[in-house]
């Protein structure tokens, strides 16, 4: 078989096939036979299907053992297809028969007590074993280029499966149609840098280099996204969740009436389910129905997304999420203040809590697309306070009303933070910005690696860059959201390796609350300074590079371990430090021996500096 031909076809798939998708077997009642679905995708499309699921299954398998199986179940479609279904092995799930064909294979690992399982329960224990972690599988090896090309034309391992293979096993809960779309690219990468390998003007490894980030931002991008969806609601729970996306879906399509995004809401949320436990198919079946859903809905939800209903299936999800919000309704009232005002409120609120808060949320977010979700989310929580407070036997009559000024005080405070942040980056720049956000969550969370600090103060100077040149119609969704990003890493990274007490409050006590509480956190008192070894601030002549990047990478290691070794140091203390480290580097970079230099005067400096930081 030719994984390249599959490769390609499926992305000729239309919605209909992708539709004959099964959803569970104990979802549903009705059982999907292999043979219909295997006549509904035709062998290419089945195929490829298989391997990504036997990949992300067993992620411990090898290659040859995940085309095995995938070869071995679509062997069985085809003769089942070919047979009608008089054959009781060809009436069982489509889910039942890939767990029988894993357990049936000999010399896969951590399996043994899975397969001894009963349905449900085999497929929960399946998805209990996928692991993201980084480092659970090796990393993938960049292959030299001239060696990929040979492999490529040459070798008989089909090169394109393996690499559906390979970011399959590493992605196990990655959505389906990511990776192949990633394979597609990775084709094309193939074909246009090994084209010209005979080429001497050609120069593989510059190419190679200039395309690889588009084949693997995908995946970044779409892991990323899913693994921070699946951080909050495994954290925060599904009510959550369903505030996130009452609020998003509500901003994105205000025509809509309340029932039309709670549907979404409901609908978007089992699909998440579904994909966050790992449940492929289930997964890929319910973004199908949602896609069908809001395309064939346009007249009530967007006219903003035309364009996208018309892309081919696998671009139309990214599509709709990045696409405009669409226009408020002109009647749209400016205010909600029905549910300020109105006698019933404590009633309604009584009877119907979520109902109720939802009911404002919603039309709180189609009012206001200048605001984060996040910020909209706070709210909401603002809000329900204020019911619980002002709904009480005995409370005052202006109750309501009062809630108004801290809502007023909320946003403002909100867009001060953002417009300052702003003020600092347009007057700093990239560099001396990441600084001052080295500078304070490196005191925040010193326990974090120098290579860490400097990683997620690299993305917040991203999202300053990208997000600071909007209007301020657009400054805080962009901020916020993609600020929330990164903080959900930095949780994810607190669960699998505790940081300090405070981190822990922030990332577990509220999803709606997380920016503002991290952007709260100063010194870490519990944290235990780093001891002055003689290894903790070296000085070599590689300080003279040309290399800017680089150069302003080793400045920021230090800048990282002095904070750690002296977390009170103050800014003036940090600027005669700074500034006799620049002495220093311009005077040895000058010097005939630049070495012998560094090594005579960078013990000095530390002396001097000890002074400094003393005093």
């Amino acid at each position: 078989m030719n994984w390249r031909t599959i490769i390609y076809v499926i992305l000729w798939v239309s919605l209909t096939v992708v539709r004959a998708l099964p959803r569970s077997s104990w979802d549903t009642e009705e059982k999907n036979s292999i043979g219909q679905r295997f006549s509904q995708l035709q062998e290419d499309h089945f195929k490829a299907m298989a391997m990504i699921m036997f990949a992300q299954y067993v992620q411990g398998g090898t290659f040859g053992q995940a085309v095995k199986m995938a070869e071995g179940v679509t062997a069985l479609a085809k003769r089942c297809a070919a047979a009608g279904t008089d054959d009781p092995g060809c009436l069982k799930p489509l889910d039942t028969i890939f767990l029988d064909t894993i357990c049936q294979e000999e010399n896969l690992p951590r399996l043994t007590d899975c397969c001894a399982k009963k349905d449900p329960e085999r497929n929960d224990c399946f998805l209990s074993l996928k692991n993201s972690s980084r480092g659970f599988v090796s990393p993938f090896e960049r292959p030299n280029p001239e060696a990929a090309c040979r492999n490529h034309s040459q070798h008989q391992r089909p090169l394109a499966g393996y690499f559906i293979y390979e970011v399959s096993r590493r992605h196990p809960f990655l959505y389906a149609p990511t990776i192949l779309s990633v394979a597609v690219r990775y084709e094309e990468m193939m074909k246009n840098c090994c084209g010209r390998a005979e080429d001497p003007a050609h120069n593989l490894e510059e190419c190679f280099g200039r395309q690889a980030p588009k084949v693997v931002k995908p995946v970044k991008e779409d892991g990323l996204r899913q693994e921070h969806t699946c951080g909050i609601l495994n954290k925060f729970g599904e009510r959550t969740l369903k505030a996130l996306k009452l609020a998003q879906i509500s901003q994105k399509f205000p025509k809509a009436d309340f029932v039309t995004v709670n549907k979404l809401v409901v609908d978007i949320t089992n699909m998440h389910k579904a994909c966050c436990r790992g449940d492929m198919l289930d997964c890929m079946q319910n973004r199908e129905e949602i896609l069908h859903y809001v395309c064939t809905n346009q007249g009530i939800l967007s006219s903003k997304i035309k364009e996208c209903c018309e892309k081919p299936l696998l671009q139309r999800s990214e599509c709709i999420v990045n696409a405009e919000n669409d226009d408020k309704p002109a009647d749209l009232s400016p205010h909600v203040r029905e549910f300020i005002e109105d006698k019933g409120i404590c009633e309604r609120f009584a009877q119907e809590r979520d109902t109720h808060l939802a009911r404002f949320l919603y039309e709180y977010s189609r009012r206001h697309p200048e605001f984060s979700a996040q910020m909209l989310l706070r709210i909401g929580k603002g809000y329900e306070d204020l019911l619980h407070e002002c709904c009480k036997p005995g409370a005052p009559e202006d109750c309501c009303s009062r809630g108004e000024e801290e809502l007023k005080k909320h946003i403002y405070e909100t867009e001060s933070v953002m417009k300052t942040s702003c003020d600092i980056y347009k007057e700093k720049g990239d560099y001396y910005f990441q600084n001052e956000l080295l500078l304070s969550f490196t005191k925040k969370m010193p326990q974090l690696t120098s290579t860490e600090l400097i990683k997620f103060t690299k993305q917040m100077t991203i999202i300053g860059s990208k997000c600071c040149q909007l209007g301020q119609d657009k400054l805080l969704p962009c901020a916020e959201e993609n600020l929330d990003l990164v903080l959900g890493e930095i949780c994810r990274r607190h669960l699998t390796d505790p940081i300090n007490p405070g981190v822990c409050h922030c990332c577990s006590s509220s999803y709606a609350f997380r920016r503002p509480c991290v952007g709260k956190l100063e010194l870490d008192e519990s944290y235990v300074p780093l001891a002055l070894t003689p290894g903790l601030f070296t000085f070599h002549e590689d300080l003279c590079t040309s290399e800017e990047e680089k150069l302003q990478h080793k400045k920021q290691e230090m800048l990282t371990n002095l904070i750690k070794y002296k977390p009170q140091i103050t800014q003036e203390q940090l600027n005669s430090v700074t500034a006799a480290f620049a002495t220093m580097r311009e005077q040895c970079c000058k010097a005939g021996d630049r070495e012998a230099c560094f090594e005579k005067e960078g013990p000095e400096l530390i002396q001097r500096s000890e002074k400094m930081l003393s005093a």
